[in-house]
């Protein structure tokens, strides 16, 4: 069972009772683009929204597996009123949500835009979202990524696609002959950063203020959000950033070689026989074969690829070198337990087993943290273990490398699923003002506490404001944190000493693999 899956698995407790976009005039609003004029949907008197507007050139054909290339300009006004296709993927996500899969298609660089109406020259602040699913999965217009609750309080929302899977993340070593400055691995990336440079020349004309852009995103979308702060492409592109649960672990950052090896097997596997393996006949399957033919056994990663980055976040920070913005990031209490169906430790012994094979001598370490004493505390522990290394310790990492950040935890259970906690993601229906029918006055308060906090960060790239109870920045003696619960309280050093013992491991496997 893959990333995925897992998380794929919790989609349905929390989308049941999202709606679908409301009644629209038609004849909408107008917008001119650097590539042409835009007709949008009118959704109210006083909110519009653009859909499936072009960003890049549709990455097919000799453009697959090459940096995202300038859309071609159109006469006359293109409709903007039906999103555009998902990125081509597995039905998982779909079903499991109780959602139909978009039309998907490798022509899916495209982006909405939800705005105030008649806002142009308001310089509004700009919320751009990156959306999750282990970056093989999911689409920008999920019914929970509704941009209007954030337009309804003046800001201009921006969902955008990009590739995934193998289409946006298979570093193919044939690539390299084609480039003169180095060959581009992580095409997904390429094509977020293409999208913030098409906002900083076009989102005043939505009433958007292109020097008050905020990155945001969860998950998958989140680990993106931390690559775009340690990318040199992307500096200047975006003003502050709000990373929900980034997924940060040993092998979703890996060395070009690395990266290369994969998808030279992975490329066996699309085409067995030798001889006629080649860049144009990968580039002449079908999109769909792709993920079809590979499955779970496609696990992406990015890659340090001297092009779109050049060393692991860690690195990029101790050498001063981030897209240094005001940052927002934080984890759920319970991330872990979305995943314990990907480990097969059912027993103390089979535990320990795993941990040995994994940590090896630091065991004994490990375990002292994460205690068994019999069957039924493995899995607790396993999920705290899988919370404390996928996300609690990168997202420490993330903050310490960033000159102003704030930290948060949702520590509230999602009311349809008790016994996983406040699992991973189980916040964005909080974040997204859609909760579902389980939902009391608590959890719509929360919500609304919460929508406070990411619009005054987007506004001002600071949580605070008026009428807001404080919430201390992130620094390295005390390391405070808000927790988002039944109500706002304050602690320190989020899970120091299991997150000291993973960098302390960490470190030394990097070191033992470089040598």
């Amino acid at each position: 069972m893959s990333f995925l899956t897992a998380l794929a698995a919790l989609v349905l407790a929390f989308l049941q009772a999202v709606a679908a976009p409301g009644p629209h005039s038609s004849n909408g609003p107008i917008v001119a683009l650097d590539s042409g004029r835009i007709e949008g949907v009118r959704l109210a008197p006083d909110l519009s929204v653009f859909r499936g507007i072009p960003y890049a050139a549709p990455p097919v054909g000799e453009l697959r597996w090459r940096a995202p290339e300038a859309v071609k300009p159109w006469e006359g006004v293109r409709s903007a009123k039906e999103f555009g296709a998902a990125c081509p993927q597995g039905p998982l996500i779909a079903y499991l949500s109780g959602e139909t899969l978009p039309a998907t298609s490798e022509d899916c660089l495209t982006l909405n835009v939800w705005t105030p109406s008649d806002a142009a020259g308001a310089k509004l602040p700009v919320l751009v979202w990156i959306h999750g699913g282990g970056f093989v999965g999911g689409w920008a217009h999920q019914r929970l990524y509704d941009g209007a609750t954030f337009a309804a309080r003046g800001l201009v929302f921006v969902s955008l696609q990009y590739r995934l899977g193998p289409l946006g993340y298979l570093a193919l070593p044939e690539l390299a002959a084609e480039a003169e400055l180095g060959a581009p691995a992580n095409h997904g990336l390429l094509d977020q950063v293409a999208a913030l440079r098409w906002v900083q020349r076009n989102i005043a004309a939505f009433g958007g203020d292109p020097g008050r852009v905020t990155v945001m995103g969860e998950s998958a979308g989140a680990t993106s959000v931390l690559a775009l702060c340690i990318a040199p492409a992307a500096k200047g592109l975006f003003h502050a950033a709000i990373a929900q649960s980034a997924w940060y672990t040993e092998t979703n950052f890996v060395t070009l070689a690395e990266a290369r090896e994969s998808a030279r097997e992975l490329s066996a596997l699309l085409l067995p026989d030798e001889k006629t393996r080649s860049l144009a006949a990968l580039r002449a399957l079908p999109a769909d074969a792709l993920w079809q033919k590979l499955g779970d056994r496609f696990q992406p990663s990015l890659a340090l690829d001297g092009c779109s980055l050049w060393a692991r976040p860690e690195e990029v920070f101790a050498a001063g070198k981030q897209n240094d913005v005001p940052l927002l990031a934080g984890t759920t209490a319970d991330e872990g337990t979305a995943f314990l169906p990907l480990f097969p430790y059912r027993t103390v012994d089979a535990f320990q087993a795993g941990l040995e094979r994994e940590f090896g001598a630091d065991t004994d370490d490990v375990l002292a943290l994460y205690p068994v004493a019999d069957d039924g505390d493995v899995p607790s522990q396993l999920a705290h273990l899988v919370t404390d290394r996928w996300f609690v310790r990168g997202t420490r990492s993330l903050l310490r490398g960033m000159s102003r950040s704030w930290q948060y935890v949702f520590t509230r259970a999602n009311p349809a699923l008790p016994s996983l906690g406040a699992h991973h993601a189980v916040e964005l229906p909080y974040v997204f003002a859609k909760l579902d029918t389980n939902a009391g006055p608590a959890d719509h308060e929360l919500s609304q506490r919460m929508l406070a906090r990411w619009g005054q960060f987007a506004k001002t790239g600071d949580p605070n404001g008026a009428g807001l109870p404080s919430w201390p920045a992130f620094e390295r003696e005390h390391e405070r944190y808000l927790v988002f619960g039944e109500r706002d309280s304050l602690g320190e050093h989020l899970r120091r000493e299991t997150c000291d013992l993973l960098d302390r491991l960490r470190s030394a496997r990097l070191e033992a693999q470089e040598r």
